[in-house]
Formats: C-alpha cells, sequence, structure tokens
C-alpha cells in the first residue's frame, strides 16, 4: 500500500454515506481497512480495521 496505494488488489474506493469523506481498502473479501488520503502531505492515516458488512 504504501508503494501504490492504488494498485488494483487493494481495490481503493470512496465510501458512502457516513463515511463518505473516507476511502477503503480491502484486506481480504471479509475484512477492509477504512482510511483517509491526505494527498497534500502524502500520508496515509488508518482508520479502522473491521469486516466489510459493519456499520459504523
Amino acid at each position: 500500500m504504501k508503494a501504490n496505494p492504488h494498485h488494483p488488489s487493494l481495490r481503493l474506493h470512496k465510501l458512502k454515506g457516513t463515511l463518505k469523506d473516507y476511502d477503503s481498502v480491502s484486506i481480504s473479501m471479509a475484512y477492509r481497512v477504512v482510511l483517509e488520503l491526505i494527498i497534500t502531505d502524502e500520508e496515509i492515516i488508518l482508520l479502522d480495521i473491521g469486516k466489510h458488512k459493519e456499520v459504523y
């Protein structure tokens, strides 16, 4: 992820609803990482790791 956060295997995508300000990458088909990409600092802040179907 550090080398290429847009690598297709990560399935990086914007979230919707209450998490619309965040992105997500997949760890597996069951788990994801919710994150905030701060482009200006080229920094990735990991917010949470949880199941895809969990609602925050």
